[in-house]
């Protein structure tokens, strides 16, 4: 092999591997966008990550609203009357006992419908057609009548759920509300999203 076939093998070689190198860069700068694509932005992931509540300031019998998935959730500190009316109404209920397990999760799948008897979570969208119900603690309004002893009203269609978000019979609506998953991370914030066991 002559001096100048040795040069041009040796140039060949610089060359094909500086291509190759400059090649695998221009890949990578395609690539790794492209790849970046696949994942959930920003905003997604936070629309679907857990929301922290600080109910320390809610006085029975109020109610306050946050934001999970792009979906109200409502959080009721229930007065011990409230309570004491909820066994009452067993009899007018489509669901009273929960038994609907996709509506909760199993430990919400009580009298109450909630991990403490006095605090309610619930997703605030009425399970007929998706409207969001008006919180109605007022009781025997004249508009809902003489047996109504507080809960939530559907205006889009008269849908009626009790304190516990129970559907009552005889309304467009089939499932009670949702409850969402959550846990308490001290007695006075609650994390929407994550359940206890899961914590």
């Amino acid at each position: 092999m002559s001096t100048v076939d040795a040069v041009d093998l040796g140039r060949r070689r610089f060359l094909t591997a500086t291509a190759t190198v400059v090649g695998g860069v221009g890949v990578a700068f395609v690539a790794v966008p492209f790849l970046k694509s696949w994942s959930p932005s920003e905003r997604a992931r936070a629309a679907g990550a857990p929301v922290e509540a600080d109910i320390s300031k809610l006085e029975e019998g109020a109610m306050m609203t946050v934001e999970w998935r792009g979906k109200p959730v409502w959080l009721l500190k229930r007065t011990k009357k409230m309570l004491d009316d909820l066994p009452t109404l067993d009899d007018q209920l489509r669901d009273p006992k929960s038994q609907e397990t996709s509506q909760q999760p199993k430990y919400a799948q009580n009298a109450y419908r909630s991990i403490k008897s006095e605090t309610l979570v619930l997703v605030g969208i009425c399970t007929h057609l998706g409207c969001s119900p008006t919180f109605r603690p007022d009781v025997a309004p004249a508009d809902l009548g003489p047996n109504w002893k507080g809960g939530f009203f559907c205006p889009c269609h008269g849908s009626r759920f009790d304190l516990a978000g129970r559907v009552y019979k005889s309304v467009p609506a089939p499932l009670n509300l949702e409850v969402p998953s959550y846990r308490y991370m001290t007695d006075s914030r609650v994390l929407i999203g994550v359940d206890p066991e899961t914590a």
